[in-house]
């Protein structure tokens, strides 16, 4: 006979968790950079839009497939379709999804360790050096000892299970989070020059609405909420019938797109004061760079106004809030095929987090080998008339590819195959005027309409923009 299955102690802890899962580098870093590239105001406006109008409907079905079947994805599939259904293939989908991204994720998060310890020992300067980022990435020492450190940190958090470690390390960091946010965003808004970023972030600009920019947002949005991961549908295993799923899925959007709002009001005016004529188009599209090589030059300027060792204090709060982030994100990731072995494989939690962190512990040594320490992983395939590496590779495949065609397939599903009048019997389950509310009818028309239609076109793009080179949004 199995155990009972672990519950959140309450509402508030589902929320901090599953918004834990969702605040994540993207937020922090990754929505600002892509905010200065397409067009500041304009990029919000469509990110806030899509948050809502796209993305609340399909965290909601997540979390209502999750619940109903109290099961991991691959469990939740073949419970609401039948144990033979090949429905049984997307929720295995929702497994490798998660599992992959984690192990990327794995090498950025110990990277910012890296950064952390490095800012708060006193060597920011090397950290802005020209040299710094790649020397740090292609040393095996520093990658190794904060791997076992990060490693260490989750496996202990997740050992806990899920109300004992998750949900208490979520109502540690999740409030540690905000208030580092808040108080880095009152010190740059004093900077000079800031009120030249926060006009352009703020007041939105119609004319730069493209197709590139509305793709853009719905990308951010999408991939920022947790969407298409399988965290949803397995935190969803973990809530009670009590709990009411649309009041829960609005504030967890509402708390990842505040931590991605307040992120913006950090970094723009961060760097329009550290560059008062910066042109955005010159910014780089990559969140990596503008973690690892533009803001520790940020941070190091500030030390003919406050100091070397205030420069260094304020880059330590930085980089000790992305690793916060990056920390209750990979807990939240890792969770969903750890979830899997102990429903489906029937292993202790001791065992499936053995079972996931040795293999996924080797995938992200090799990942972390394919920035130069090793020519084969690092030009381990060409496409798209790129060559790419291991770490690439994962980034490419799971990341921008898997997670819209997994969004796509949970909407077709749950109108298809679950039926809708069984979602809304769930969604009603803790909410009793959920059937009468306009959203209830909302959900029950977008999600079997124009959501997954505009999915399937973003997987389309997305192959063909990967792959193949071409972007049909221009």
């Amino acid at each position: 006979m199995s155990a009972p299955r672990e519950h959140f102690s309450s509402k508030l802890g589902f929320i901090l968790a599953a918004a834990g899962s969702a605040v994540g580098i993207g937020n922090i870093v990754g929505f600002p950079v892509n905010a200065a590239k397409n067009g500041g105001g304009a990029f919000l406006l469509m990110y806030a839009i899509f948050v809502f109008a796209i993305c609340l409907p399909i965290m909601m079905a997540e979390m209502a497939v999750g619940r109903k079947a109290a099961k991991n994805p691959v469990g939740a599939y073949k419970a609401l379709a039948g144990e033979n259904s090949k429905w049984g293939l997307a929720g295995l989908l929702g497994i490798i999804t998660p599992f992959m991204i984690a192990v990327f994720y794995t090498v950025l998060t110990v990277w910012i360790f890296i950064y952390l310890v490095m800012t708060v020992t006193g060597q920011l300067d090397y950290l802005a050096s020209s040299q710094g980022f790649g020397e740090i990435i292609n040393n095996p020492y520093y990658l190794f000892s904060a791997m076992i450190v990060v490693g260490g940190l989750i496996a202990v958090i997740l050992n806990f299970g899920v109300k004992d470690g998750i949900e208490r390390a979520a109502r540690i960091m999740m409030p540690a989070l905000f208030v580092m946010l808040v108080l880095l965003v009152i010190f740059v808004l004093t900077l000079d020059n800031a009120m030249s970023g926060l006009q352009f972030y703020l007041i939105p600009d119609v004319e730069k609405i493209t197709p590139a920019v509305i793709s853009g947002a719905l990308s951010q949005a999408f991939f920022s909420l947790s969407l298409g991961m399988g965290i949803l549908i397995t935190y969803g295993s973990y809530i009670s019938k009590q709990t009411d799923i649309e009041g829960s899925a609005k504030l967890v959007a509402m708390c990842d797109t505040s931590v991605a709002f307040i992120a913006g009001l950090m970094v723009l005016p961060a760097i329009f004061s550290f560059n008062p004529n910066v042109n955005p188009d010159e910014l780089s599209d990559s969140s990596v760079s503008m973690i690892f090589v533009f803001l520790p030059k940020i941070f190091l300027a500030l030390q003919t106004s406050v100091g070397y060792f205030a420069a260094s204090a304020i880059a330590g709060v930085f980089f000790l809030l992305v690793f916060f982030a990056a920390l209750t994100s990979l807990v939240s990731i890792i969770e969903v095929p750890v979830s899997y072995f102990i429903d489906e494989r029937k292993q202790s939690r001791k065992g499936a987090l053995k079972t996931v962190f040795i293999s996924g512990a080797v995938l992200a040594v090799l990942s972390s080998l394919s920035f130069g320490l090793s020519d084969t992983l690092t030009n381990l395939v060409e496409y798209g008339g790129k060559n790419k590496s291991l770490f690439d590779l994962i980034i490419d495949m799971f990341y921008d590819t898997i997670l819209p065609l997994n969004g796509l397939l949970i909407c077709l599903f749950v109108t298809y195959r679950w039926k809708k009048h069984n979602l809304n019997l769930e969604l009603s389950e803790g909410n009793k005027n959920f059937g009468k509310s306009f959203l209830a009818k909302y959900v029950d028309f977008s999600l079997g309409t124009f959501i997954p239609v505009i999915l399937a076109l973003i997987f389309i793009n997305t192959v063909a923009k990967i792959y193949f080179g071409y972007n049909f949004f221009g």
